[in-house]
């Protein structure tokens, strides 16, 4: 890799064993939760990735001790101060999580400064489910256009709905709800694995939360939260890709740290479209059937859905299947906008604004292109592409290898966000980089 840009040679196969650590939608949270104690906290099998310096760097930031061994943190907040937009400005716009602080800030000094948000631009993620949630626990929020500004003299405990069920608003309501002041019901709550992960790690720290089968989560508040030791959840998304890499190139890999109870929607789509997997102890092996790939239709959705993050690397392997699949994105709106590259590669796809699917969806005549029609199978060939989000950067990835020819990849900094060593990992199955 030279600077920021990744050449590959397709047409091999990949072959061999690749490890998947912690979830990258799940450990920066798990270390947000220490905010919660003056206690000291280790987390283990963390990812060395972007998200990892950028929380690391705001508790740091803060006057916390982070010390970081290979895969496991140290975690000690005991003398840490309020924020201010000076400990905070390298961070703005940066990433998702800083939103995260808001409750554990304010519940420890009655107020928070909170750097505005990054992330990647695959449709409307507001931060608005976010800030609603916090007023209905009594904080005031103010802005500039950099920063809001959090202030309650108490967190107390409150009745809410969430219109969506989203991931980051419910990990919100958690961190607020845990010390608050008396009982907090969540209506409508996403239920996906790294939110329970967190749960249980919060329930280690001293909280007292339920979870209803109807999407409802309640959580009693109580007085004061202990440190933990905890080991997170393995990177699910990061499995599928490998997974969808494996059968793409008709290769045999090994995903060390894989677990099949977090995948199990994905396993069954991976199985219709001609992938195989064999589960192991230490994780599962991804190959295919036989050498033919089967069409399908496929609906993205929220838990116990099949996930919008696997839907990217998944749309490649339709582009190599006898006959027409059909993609409907119900999660995001503008989540197709990477396809265009593939189009340039040879897929053969066309998007639609119609739903062209069964589930309910959000964006029906709103003028969304959020169903794809994939023909295949198509010869993809090398060509010159810049990645635009961080999922697609992989599916990006999976193309090339599968590509007759030398690929050229822009961006890849993106990638780096939510894959560790991606060059390491794709040079030790077999890749060849150019």
């Amino acid at each position: 890799m030279i600077g920021d840009t990744l050449s590959i040679q397709g047409g091999r196969s990949l072959q061999g064993e690749v490890t998947v650590r912690g979830a990258k939608n799940n450990f920066p949270k798990s270390l947000v939760a220490a905010l919660l104690t003056s206690d000291p906290c280790r987390l283990r099998n963390i990812s060395q990735i972007e998200d990892l310096e950028i929380v690391s760097g705001m508790l740091r930031a803060l006057g916390g001790d982070i010390t970081i061994h290979d895969h496991d943190v140290e975690i000690s907040l005991a003398k840490i101060h309020s924020a201010t937009k000076e400990s905070f400005q390298e961070f703005s716009g940066r990433s998702r999580i800083p939103i995260l602080f808001a409750g554990p800030l304010v519940a420890r000094f009655g107020e928070a400064v909170i750097p505005k948000l990054g992330g990647c631009r695959i449709g409307s993620r507001p931060v608005d489910f976010h800030l609603a949630a916090l007023r209905e626990f009594g904080v005031s929020v103010e802005e500039d256009e950099s920063f809001y500004f959090l202030k309650a003299s108490k967190l107390c405990g409150a009745k809410i709905k969430l219109s969506y069920p989203s991931v980051g608003a419910t990990e919100q309501v958690l961190f607020s709800a845990v010390l608050a002041d008396g009982v907090t019901e969540l209506a409508n709550a996403a239920v996906e694995p790294e939110v329970m992960d967190l749960i249980a790690l919060l329930q280690k720290m001293g909280a007292i939360i339920s979870v209803d089968t109807d999407r409802v989560i309640t959580i009693v508040g109580v007085k004061k939260m202990r440190g933990y030791d905890h080991t997170v959840m393995t990177d699910r998304l990061e499995v599928a890709s490998w997974a969808c890499a494996a059968v793409a190139t008709n290769g045999d890999v090994f995903v060390r740290g894989a677990r099949q109870l977090d995948m199990i929607t994905f396993l069954n789509k991976f199985r219709q479209v001609g992938g195989e997997f064999d589960i192991e102890e230490a994780g599962i092996r991804f190959h295919r059937a036989n050498g033919v790939l089967q069409p399908l239709i496929l609906e993205t959705d929220v838990h116990p859905g099949f996930m919008t993050d696997w839907q990217q690397p998944f749309v490649i392997l339709l582009t190599q299947a006898e006959g027409v699949s059909v993609v409907h994105e119900t999660v995001y709106e503008n989540r197709f906008g990477y396809t265009s590259a593939l189009v340039q590669m040879g897929a053969h796809i066309q998007l639609h604004r119609e739903c062209l699917g069964s589930k309910k969806c959000r964006f029906g005549r709103r003028n969304h292109l959020h169903s794809a029609v994939i023909s295949g199978p198509t010869k993809l060939h090398g060509a010159e592409i810049e990645i635009p989000d961080l999922r697609a950067g992989f599916s990006y990835v999976v193309a090339a290898l599968v590509a007759e020819g030398k690929s050229t990849i822009k961006n890849m900094a993106t990638i780096k966000r939510g894959y560790e060593d991606i060059e390491g990992k794709l040079r030790g199955l077999g890749a060849q980089i150019v």
